[in-house]
């Protein structure tokens, strides 16, 4: 079975209804015009493709459409967490916090369990964090675990925060500078595998519901009838009629829709080698010099790779399609992580850098660090039902909100059965969720069953249909070149960009870039020559 939890619906045992590829697509597409969908939903980030799985999961026909890829904007960009929202309750937003930790535990017990894992974070106390300042981190640790209490997230899931002598901070974060280390406080938080790899389980669960996933197909026009779209692989303007449209484009949400004034602000992450931060296996929360609530993130990757970050400084002018690090933000994320290492990280040792842009709705207020994190539902006089702000541990509760806006203005539904029900992704398992005992029992490589879930078989399968298949793609990286197969076939890629960028995240690092373009033009090129 593609993976269930127990008590919830059982999807089917094969890809089949879930796989998308450019074959489906093609289909879907052509067929469109000549319908009028229930619901079309603009963007297929982790959001947009929440709000496509939780429609269709409601009875409703979807369409949802993306200009580029799945996870092509913000939704890639992230640290890969998935948290309680701990930082909130500093500032106060105790709602938000709270709805984060009953996400993240919807995620990691029931949704996807085979893509969220425990995470522990060792806080250094050293001579630049003060004994006060310390004490209110303690404090913040434990209120962290009430939110993970009352949102009945079992200890066994996220263990107690506690603290820990030099010795042990030592042993859990080896590169730490021992002189002044005074200890150290111990957390666990949720780490995802990938954040692409969501967003694509997300898409594909929806797929698996009878929603349309439709990459490369951008909104030149919206109303709330429909949106006039542009096919970006013929040139071919297709007018798409729907009772009910979603505008879920992110920090582009604000081109489409009049009113909706964006502020959005820029989040920066180094990725540097393992081996640069020499045995560490936990992540660090190191704080920020002269703050007492902004901290730098130090976060391992199971692919050799460590991710540090982040920022928060204001993003003005034009939204680029790929955001770009600013180098001093490069500096400053490198001066604060030298700030409690014994070997300081250099900026040749920067392997990558990558920065995302989080989709603030401007409340006016002074700083982007200030702006709240709440996510704003917005309906437009015409209908159109915008959805920014928040983040991607929230993703659900967004795609659910919007859908319920949606289903308020009263013109989709039609008394059709099941059609106005409330949403139920809550208990609706993504493609290759399974509990943590049957992932276990999988017989396929740890790094498959990591990334894929029950599906792992399935690639070990096609794995030995190939030459290659459990290779790596490139030297000294996990990727193996079964994955590049399995998201041509699966996954809807259909371009190297595509695999290399988002299915496998191989592209953020430039030299592993080159290094598998090879790989993944054969993968394309063995797919199209099998059609």
């Amino acid at each position: 079975m593609t993976g269930s939890v127990p008590g919830d619906p059982v999807p089917s045992a094969q890809p089949g209804r879930s796989s998308l590829n450019a074959g489906r697509r093609a289909r879907e597409l052509a067929a469109l015009p000549g319908e009028v969908v229930d619901v079309l939903v603009v963007g297929l980030g982790a959001t947009g493709a929440g709000a496509a799985l939780d429609a269709a999961s409601r009875g409703l026909t979807v369409a949802a459409i993306d200009a580029h890829d799945l996870a092509f904007g913000t939704s890639r960009w992230s640290s890969k967490l998935i948290h309680g929202g701990l930082r909130y309750l500093a500032s106060g937003q105790v709602d938000v916090a709270y709805e984060s930790a009953v996400e993240r535990g919807v995620l990691m017990r029931r949704t996807a369990p085979h893509l969220v894992r425990a995470l522990p974070f060792v806080m250094p106390l050293t001579s630049l964090v003060p004994r006060r300042q310390a004490a209110l981190a303690r404090a913040a640790l434990t209120a962290g675990d009430a939110l993970r209490a009352a949102a009945r997230t079992p200890r066994e899931v996220l263990p107690r925060p506690r603290g820990l002598s030099a010795v042990e901070t030592l042993r859990a974060a080896p590169p730490l500078r021992p002189h002044g280390l005074r200890g150290g406080l111990l957390s666990w938080d949720g780490q995802l595998a990938d954040d692409a790899r969501l967003v694509t389980a997300i898409a594909r669960t929806a797929a698996a519901h009878g929603a349309r996933i439709l990459t490369r197909c951008r909104a030149l026009s919206v109303t709330g009838d429909g949106a006039l779209v542009r096919d970006e692989w013929t040139g071919e303007t297709i007018p798409v009629r729907a009772r009910s449209v979603i505008n879920a484009a992110g920090v582009w949400a604000g081109g489409l829709v009049d009113g909706v004034r964006l502020r959005p602000s820029r989040g920066t992450h180094l990725v540097v080698r393992a081996e640069a931060l020499r045995g560490l296996t936990a992540g660090m929360q190191v704080p920020v010099p002269g703050s007492r609530s902004r901290f730098l993130l130090v976060l391992p990757q199971d692919d050799g790779r460590v991710h540090v970050g982040l920022t928060d400084e204001p993003a003005d002018g034009p939204v680029p399609d790929v955001p770009e690090p600013a180098e001093e933000e490069i500096g400053f994320l490198l001066d604060v992580l030298g700030s409690v290492l014994e070997v300081p990280i250099r900026r040749a040792d920067v392997a990558g850098a990558y920065a995302g842009l989080r989709p603030l709705l401007d409340d006016g207020r002074g700083a982007t660090a200030d702006v709240s994190r709440r996510h704003r539902v917005l309906t437009a006089p015409d209908g159109v039902v915008t959805v920014v702000g928040g983040k991607l541990t929230t993703y659900r509760r967004m795609a659910q909100d919007a859908v319920d806006a949606a289903l308020a203005a009263g013109r989709i539904g039609g008394g059709r059965a099941g059609a106005g029900r409330a949403g139920r992704t809550a208990r609706i398992p993504l493609v290759g969720a399974a509990p943590p005992d049957r992932l276990a029992a999988l017989d396929a490589p740890a790094r498959l069953v990591r990334r894929y879930g029950t599906e792992a078989p399935l690639l070990a399968a096609l794995a030995r249909e190939s030459a290659g298949g459990l290779e790596p793609v490139v030297p000294g990286l996990p990727v193996l070149g079964v994955e590049l197969a399995w998201a041509v076939r699966h996954e809807g890629a259909l371009d190297v960009a595509d695999l290399l960028d988002r299915r496998t995240r191989i592209g953020l690092v430039g030299a592993d870039r080159d290094a598998a373009v090879p790989a993944a033009e054969a993968a394309l090129g063995a797919y199209r020559a099998s059609l």
